[in-house]
């Protein structure tokens, strides 16, 4: 007999924010069903965000074995166990899933059920042989990767992100397609663990970043020994398994041993019946408004299924904005214009609010774009890395947009985030003392340059303080 279940919140998704709504809102009193088909924690957990970083994090120590010699260390070619690094990913993984388990969030008074939900009317949901009616309900289904219908492609062995993880033979010479930062980073990657790299970009590696730092990224990574290839659509597939060829628009071909699919993402929308909920939708994900509820007002939308930015910081953003208005019914909004992302190549790339192009044309002559190197930082000199730079778009001395390509530039970004989340002025970065020598200090020097000319270059300054010199008590 089909169960039926009546509960405050019903959550469609066990990833980011999903899990954080559900925690949140079970304790905070409400009862609260969770509804999850695949593995709890989702994509960043299993596919992306861990993974990646604990490959990439691989990648760096073998890479440094070779570049030790202008540190008076001898270099080494490294000894690559491609297997053992993919383990050093299984196990990262698995320290991390007991925080997202089905264990822990029963326990947190959370029912959990294992299963894929499809809407059965605009306040229902079925799952298995389970009826959940909800007062409110909260997709959070995220999106899975994006492979288009190139010709042939279905008669090869592609990976994604979803499984280049399982891989446990490392590539001959891998083959990615698509140049956006998950194909930059998996490259570089493989690279550095001793792979052939081949990157086909149909327009610009790096596209949605600022032009200027993606160049210094791309260049450094090509120092890798990645191939770079842009304006390179693929058009159709040949070959088998292990001598795989893409033929591109314009002719070329290039051939490998392993093809990683890494074009974008798509929204899981597929099988959750969203019209008879009278929700919504495009390709790009589930239509929301500035709260992120739907057309059907009871039901909510969060992460990457909303169609925005697809990041899980703004899943976990998002989470929030939910709790304040499902729980407490209080007026909540959410925005991008704070919300910043970073991009983990070596050197990494940062970015929070508008782009140097995009504060140019919404603001036009009031914009000032604070600049300062990574080659005038101390602490970046002592340990070589030089390479690097900080833009700060600042209107009316209120910074709308931060850019940063070099070490640690996703950490060093977070000043900005909290400058331009709290509105607060150029000064705040100016006027904070910053630890010596550390890359912090880039941040203070960027904002230290919107006084440059108004003190050392104004004649109205150099007069008030010869005035004061003179006739000034002493």
């Amino acid at each position: 007999m089909a169960e039926k279940l009546t509960t405050d919140l019903l959550v469609i998704g066990g990833g980011s924010g999903g899990l954080s709504v559900a925690a949140g809102a079970v304790q905070m009193g409400a009862d609260v069903v969770l509804v999850e088909g695949g593995k709890m924690g989702g994509d960043c957990l299993n596919y992306g965000c861990v993974p990646s970083k604990a490959l990439i994090a691989s990648a760096k120590h073998a890479h440094a074995m070779t570049t030790g010699a202008p540190f008076g260390i001898t270099p080494a070619k490294p000894q690559v166990d491609y297997a053992a690094a993919k383990d050093h990913v299984a196990e990262v993984i698995a320290g991390i899933a007991p925080h997202d388990s089905v264990e822990r969030f029963e326990g947190l008074g959370v029912k959990v059920l294992q299963g894929y939900g499809r809407f059965i009317s605009d306040h229902e949901v079925q799952v298995n042989d389970t009826a959940v009616s909800a007062r409110r309900i909260v997709i959070a289904t995220g999106s899975s990767p994006l492979v288009p219908p190139i010709p042939g492609l279905e008669d090869v062995r592609h990976y994604t992100n979803e499984d280049i993880f399982e891989l446990r033979e490392r590539p001959d010479h891998l083959i990615v397609i698509g140049g956006g930062p998950i194909g930059m980073e998996m490259a570089q990657a493989h690279a550095r663990l001793g792979s052939k790299v081949t990157v086909l970009e149909g327009a610009r590696a790096l596209g949605k970043d600022d032009p200027e730092l993606a160049a210094i990224a791309l260049e450094r990574i090509r120092a890798d020994g990645v191939k770079i290839v842009e304006g390179a659509m693929a058009s159709r597939v040949s070959g088998k398994d292990g001598e795989i060829t893409i033929h591109t628009e314009g002719g070329d071909t290039f051939t490998g041993t392993h093809l990683l699919m890494a074009v974008g993402r798509k929204p899981n929308i597929d099988g959750l019946d969203l019209d008879k909920a009278g929700i919504d939708h495009e390709r790009s994900g589930i239509t929301v408004d500035a709260q992120l509820k739907t057309s059907n007002k009871r039901v909510y939308a969060i992460g990457d299924v909303a169609g925005g930015l697809q990041f899980t910081h703004v899943a976990g953003y998002h989470a929030g904005v939910i709790i304040r208005s499902a729980l407490f019914g209080l007026p909540s909004k959410a925005s991008n214009a704070h919300i910043p992302w970073a991009t983990y190549t070596d050197p990494e790339i940062a970015q929070v609010g508008l782009t140097e192009a995009e504060a140019r044309k919404e603001h036009g002559a009031r914009l000032e774009v604070l600049r300062f190197d990574y080659a005038e930082n101390d602490r970046a000199r002592t340990e070589l890395a030089t390479t690097g730079l900080i833009k700060v778009m600042v209107v009316k001395g209120k910074p709308v947009g931060a850019s940063i390509v070099g070490k640690q530039a996703g950490e060093l970004i977070q000043t900005w985030a909290l400058v331009i989340a709290n509105k607060l002025k150029i000064g705040a970065v100016a006027a904070m003392v910053a630890p010596y020598p550390t890359l912090g200090e880039i941040n203070k020097r960027a904002a230290g340059q919107y006084y440059t000319p108004r003190l050392f270059e104004s004649d109205l300054v150099k007069r008030v303080v010869r005035f004061v010199q003179r006739f000034g008590r002493p």
